[in-house]
């Protein structure tokens, strides 16, 4: 780790219910970068309905999912603030608390990547961290940024994890997924539907899923040992 600091990573989501393939990509991003991760659940996400599980609930979920791992771990200061949960906020308090220097990165997916012009200050986000963009082999999103961001992403992209750590902000990371089949709306669907979804989810969610009744669950009561 000579001559790379640590970054912190922050995951963003709803996370209703987290999933395999969300613990899939913190994983990938946690060894790749060799950074933390911070997974990171949404009060109000401004971009989305409201959510299925209560926040408390999803919080609780994502705890059991994480469990001990290294690198991993929940970070609950969207959940305690009030209103929506703009990320520009939540940046802002974070380097309060880091300060200026220390290397940050987001997370996030293809998708919310070439949707950042409708996010609230975005172009300042960059001020504040970096971006590591989840893509999956062969997307290609460089290509197709709208042309706003492709102005501000130009001279911004990274060539690896290294980078990112010796540098607090600014530049942008793809970094390819493996393949996961797993959603969250599917994994409601399939519960709702009383349709097989536990093995999509980490056994303790699962469990917890049933045991809260969340998302349609039916308890089952267990049959002979």
């Amino acid at each position: 780790m000579t001559g790379h600091t640590l970054l912190r990573v922050l995951y963003g989501g709803t996370f209703d219910p987290v999933h395999n393939g969300h613990l899939a990509v913190a994983r990938h991003a946690r060894d790749a970068l060799r950074a933390e991760v911070h997974l990171m659940p949404a009060a109000d996400p401004p971009h989305k309905g409201p959510t299925h599980a209560d926040a408390e609930q999803r919080a609780e979920m994502l705890a059991l999912a994480i469990g001990e791992e290294p690198g991993l771990s929940v970070d609950l200061r969207e959940l305690r603030r009030n209103g929506p949960s703009y990320t520009i906020d939540t940046l802002r308090g974070l380097r309060e608390e880091i300060g200026a220097a220390a290397p940050l990165a987001l997370l996030v997916g293809a998708d919310s990547f070439l949707a950042l012009p409708t996010w609230r200050a975005w172009r300042e986000l960059f001020d504040y961290a970096h971006f590591v963009v989840a893509e999956r082999p062969g997307n290609g999103i460089a290509r197709d940024l709208p042309e706003a961001l492709a102005q501000v992403a130009e001279g911004r992209w990274a060539d690896s994890g290294v980078e990112l750590g010796r540098l607090a902000a600014g530049r942008i990371l793809l970094l390819e997924q493996p393949l996961h089949p797993e959603s969250a709306s599917e994994i409601r669907r399939r519960i709702r539907a009383g349709e097989p979804w536990r093995d999509q989810v980490p056994p303790p969610v699962a469990a917890y899923i049933a045991d809260h009744g969340l998302y349609g669950a039916r308890t089952v009561t267990s049959g002979p040992l």
